[in-house]
């Protein structure tokens, strides 16, 4: 009965899942996102491989499915977090520079933040391998948050305009981390007891994002309107100035 409740929401995930690829390659966004739509792939074809092994493997093959779909999706979900930085710098190479100083600044402490929330909280796993598996995830989780929300709070700062698709990225990516870092600390918190709320928790945070994905690349992506074209100038006289700090 729980393997079936827990079956429901991630087959709807891989439904999700498979209508993002669908629309990713009808759109041909791979050329403008290359990062997100492998992202995408390879979520969705060991999503597949994982549901599978789950339903018909040992319990040992599914604990090594999952942690090597872990494993990719957290290098892949940072390397979208980097794609969507260069999308949103991308007129402004002085600004760029600047940013990717404050970004580099930001992952060393946040690397550091994460070790010390993890090395301090008590652990609620048994097992040490699955303990020492899920405190380098929440402190991949940690850094992911702390690195998009850097990112919005840079570009809130600067007057950046978000392009339409760049921005549902940035925010289905948001919501589905920011969900993951609570579920991840909760699991470690009180260990295998929380498993059935964490993969439920998970799943439906996932779908959600996917969800934001979907209705963000369906729509037209607007054009400049004149408004921003005022912001635009003075963010041209910004990025001027940096490139003459920089170049001195």
């Amino acid at each position: 009965m729980l393997r079936s409740f827990v079956a429901l929401p991630w087959l709807a995930a891989l439904v999700l899942q498979a209508i993002l690829v669908g629309v990713l390659l009808a759109k041909r966004m791979w050329r403008k996102f290359p990062l997100f739509a492998t992202y995408a792939g390879l979520n969705l074809a060991l999503g597949i491989g994982s549901y599978v092994i789950f339903r018909t493997g040992s319990p040992f093959a599914y604990f090594v499915a999952y942690w090597v779909k872990e494993a990719i999706g957290l290098s892949l979900g940072l390397a979208v977090v980097y794609e969507v930085f260069s999308h949103l710098f991308r007129p402004y190479p002085g600004l760029r520079k600047l940013a990717a100083l404050v970004f580099q600044g930001a992952v060393v402490l946040l690397v550091i933040l994460g070790c010390i929330v993890v090395y301090a909280q008590p652990l609620g796993e048994h097992t040490r391998i699955v303990a020492a598996f899920y405190i380098v995830e929440e402190a991949a989780r940690i850094l992911e948050v702390g690195l998009l929300l850097s990112l919005f709070l840079f570009a809130s700062a600067f007057g950046l305009h978000w392009r339409q698709y760049v921005f549902g990225i940035a925010v289905g990516l948001g919501i589905f981390v920011t969900v993951e870092l609570v579920a991840v600390t909760m699991r470690v918190q009180f260990g295998i007891t929380a498993n059935p709320v964490f993969n439920i928790v998970r799943t439906i945070s996932f779908n959600s994002s996917l969800i934001i994905w979907i209705s963000y690349l369906l729509a037209p992506e607007l054009a400049t309107s004149p408004s921003e074209l005022p912001k635009r100038a003075q963010l041209e006289q910004w990025n001027r100035a940096v490139m003459e700090l920089i170049y001195q």
